[in-house]
């Protein structure tokens, strides 16, 4: 049965870097301005350089792709801890509220420091280096806040879950919007387009802003997720077996709102990632953590560089932001689970 499971797993795996590969190999050939594989082949192996060529893959594709698969990863990975620490499967960073949190909080460094993430560049290296850990702040606050209202006697009550995960969205969605309406015209369009979800004016210095926290966070909640599968189990149980339950999630939760801050600071608030890959990873490889966590991970960073190439070329030369095209695809799976979950 182990062997069995490893070998689903391996191939799982497997499978889903090659679709992320496809994804990516149409999303750097196709756009406003089409390139063949042998055009991106020679400027990658720097054969032939041309300036044209190296301007469109390197400075707009390439980091939008990576962005997009870093966000995807980190993404799936909190959605998996935050769905196992509550055991709900209907457990969102979005629905729970923590992007709106981490989103507001980079609203205000944005407000204050008078930072256009748009037209950022070199000179606001530092900014950008900043800006996850403002995200850390909102975002934990936010969890803070969501749990505090939502344990009863002891205890977290799914249905206040849910419902303060909302109340708190709509709250710190307020403060954005009133935030964003104080900036100037140019600062606003900026704010407006990244709160949609939007990754097309990735740069390398976004990957610089979030890697740090990808690697060691992610490392961390992989190293754990043993602990995800004794949080199905009743309290009592797991105290049983010598583990601090509370400490432990706390520690987790924090892991996963870093997770989810430093992608929001890059990309803005994408909702649903997190809900409908952990979903799919159970699928597809079974319920054991270890396996659900990557497999979550690659199913995540699959999902938004898929929908950031259809968010580039359906409506091309308009884009589409990546935020509004997940949205489309994850509102109807969380109704479809949320009816599952009565049924």
């Amino acid at each position: 049965m182990h062997k069995n499971t490893s070998r689903v797993f391996v191939l799982t795996i497997s499978i889903l870097i090659l679709f992320i590969l496809g994804a990516s190999y149409l999303h750097i050939t196709n756009g406003v301005f089409d390139m063949s594989v042998i055009d991106v082949v020679k400027t990658l192996l720097r054969i032939e350089p041309n300036p044209k060529f190296d301007l469109v893959i390197f400075e707009f594709r390439l980091p939008r792709i990576v962005i997009a698969a870093l966000v995807g990863i980190g993404l799936g990975m909190a959605g998996v801890v935050l769905q196992g620490i509550t055991r709900n499967g209907l457990a969102d960073p979005g629905i729970l509220g923590i992007n709106a949190g981490a989103g507001a909080a980079v609203v205000i460094f944005m407000f204050f420091f008078q930072l256009n993430i748009v037209t950022a560049d070199l000179n606001s290296w530092l900014s950008i280096l900043m800006m996850p850990m403002f995200g850390f702040v909102g975002g934990a606050m936010a969890a803070a806040l969501i749990f505090s209202f939502a344990l009863k006697n002891g205890h977290l009550d799914m249905q206040r879950l849910i419902l303060t995960g909302i109340a708190i969205n709509s709250g710190f969605g307020a403060l954005t919007l009133f935030l964003s309406l104080k900036m100037n015209a140019q600062d606003y369009e900026s704010a407006a387009v990244w709160m949609a979800g939007s990754i097309y004016n990735a740069n390398w210095i976004f990957v610089a802003a979030m890697l740090p926290w990808l690697i060691i966070l992610g490392f961390y909640v992989y190293r754990k997720s043993y602990l995800l599968d004794y949080f199905q189990l009743e309290e009592d149980s797991i105290t049983s077996l010598g583990i601090a339950v509370e400490k432990e999630k706390i520690k987790l939760l924090l892991a996963s709102v870093g997770l989810v801050s430093a992608c929001v600071s890059v990309s803005g608030s994408i909702g649903f990632i997190g809900l409908m890959a952990p979903h799919i990873a159970k699928q597809l490889v079974g319920i054991q953590h270890r396996y659900v966590m990557p497999a979550s991970a690659l199913i995540g960073a699959c999902l938004l560089v898929i929908a950031d190439f259809i968010g580039k070329t359906v409506f091309a030369p308009s884009e589409l932001a990546v935020g509004i095209v997940v949205s489309i695809i994850g509102i109807p799976y969380f109704l479809y689970l949320l009816v599952k979950s009565k049924a």
